[in-house]
């Protein structure tokens, strides 16, 4: 009993010298945390491992957004240069955003059961043509063109059970034909599946292999026990045919976007990390996906951070714990990126990676409901850091109106940015300082 005492009140001590810091860090400004009463286009934030509170230093808060009308005549915030304007409007949930080879954008509208296409750019910054490509799927997600290159043969897309695909060729506004399926069913049960829903879907750049993104059914159930684990909170590895299946990379507990680094080849995934351990844990992140990788869920986090809710059943895996390359404020929620690979922007932006931030409903002040521009320096290799680029989409008061989701660079260069808040789809271009 005495041991249990002593130990107790070791956790107390260690949580209180905690959260007693966190507060001294933040009444000096030093606080690497931050909300959405700070934002701001231009600021640089890089979390560490040494940044992070112990469990439960702060309580888990339910802090869901709940959906108000854009402010008359509200535009989101960027950078002076950058304009940013109303691209299309009236959308059913646009989620996923991707640029076709010939420069068409497509978007899944997922709760719609369709995928949509736009075309063109007028002077006005309006899509000249728009098109319903396919329907009657189920919540689409991912969005990939087979083989990699300029002259695709078909688009696989990625619903929330299985993979399909459709004959296409340059240009085409409609399928001309009913999809064929490549993988039937993503894990067991994906028919009737819980947790995570979407299924990103992307190829290595030799067309070889084919990467599909699988979140966790749930928080944190312990994989060892709950068999509705099995095949999530993995990035997936087939051929292109749906054949050979293997597990990729491990213990990413929502892997909601994939692409690959057009410099270094590399596969990045962004991730929505656990919750219910406290306002600031457990960070979000970006990173490269390393072969045969394992990031921790849901044992551990952020290196080997031991999650207490479960047990330290696992020191094998433990010692191999890959830590992200970007670590996000928590509870911001990544969704889906795109690697600026135009020429309107600044030289400077050329390679880096725009990120989309949904928002949090886990913590008290809210966080994230932002674009981010993730430096990678001109080598495809990051620091750290991520810049807040485009913010606005919350009110003085806290009531949110727009939730960045999808990226794709248009063929003019200019940044095309998903919003299932609005039903909107943004354009960000550059006019100079």
């Amino acid at each position: 009993m005495k041991r249990l005492a002593a130990f107790l009140f070791t956790v107390f001590c260690c949580v209180l010298a905690s959260l007693v810091l966190e507060v001294a860090l933040f009444a000096q400004g030093k606080s690497p945390f931050y909300d959405y009463r700070s934002e701001s286009p231009g600021t640089v934030h890089k979390l560490t491992t040494k940044d992070l509170p112990a469990p439960f230093a702060s309580k888990s808060a339910n802090n869901f957004p709940v959906p108000a009308p854009r402010p008359e005549g509200a535009i989101p915030k960027s950078l002076p240069g950058f304009k940013v304007q109303l691209f299309a409007t009236g959308i059913d949930e646009p989620r996923k955003l991707l640029t076709a080879p010939n420069g068409d954008i497509f978007l899944a509208e997922s709760s719609k059961g369709e995928i949509a296409v736009f075309r063109g750019v007028t002077k006005e910054g309006k899509p000249e043509q728009q098109s319903t490509f396919a329907t009657g799927l189920n919540r689409p997600f991912g969005i990939a063109f087979y083989p990699p290159g300029k002259d695709p043969q078909w688009v696989y897309i990625g619903d929330t059970d299985a993979v399909l695909r459709f004959s296409y060729h340059n240009g085409d506004l409609k399928a001309t034909g009913k999809p064929q399926t490549i993988v039937a069913e993503i894990f067991p049960g994906a028919k009737h599946h819980e947790g995570h829903w979407t299924r990103d879907v992307v190829f290595s750049p030799d067309g070889k292999k084919m990467f599909v993104s699988v979140g966790s059914a749930s928080n944190i159930d312990d994989p060892d026990t709950h068999k509705t684990e099995f095949h999530r909170a993995n990035v997936l590895e087939y051929n292109p045919d749906g054949s050979g299946l293997r597990v990729f990379a491990s213990g990413i507990r929502n892997p909601v976007g994939l692409a690959v680094n057009p410099k270094t080849g590399e596969l990045w995934t962004a991730t929505n990390e656990r919750d219910a351990l406290g306002d600031n844990l457990v960070p979000d992140y970006t990173t490269h996906v390393q072969d045969g990788g394992f990031y921790g869920w849901p044992w551990y986090y952020m290196g080997g951070n031991h999650d207490p809710r479960l047990p330290d059943s696992h020191p094998d895996l433990r010692a191999k714990i890959i830590t992200p390359d970007v670590i996000i404020q928590p509870h911001s929620a990544p969704l889906t990126f795109a690697f600026y690979n135009g020429s309107q922007f600044p030289a400077e932006y050329r390679g880096d990676m725009f990120l989309a931030l949904h928002g949090s409903w886990n913590r008290s002040p809210r966080t994230g409901y932002m674009v981010v521009r993730v430096p990678l320096h001109g080598e495809g290799k990051a620091s750290g850091e991520y810049e807040e680029f485009l913010t606005g989409f919350v009110t003085s008061d806290g009531n949110v109106w727009g939730r960045p989701v999808g990226i794709a660079v248009a063929k003019d260069g200019s940044l095309l940015v998903s919003d299932d808040g609005t039903g909107s789809i943004w354009r960000v271009s550059y006019e100079g300082k």
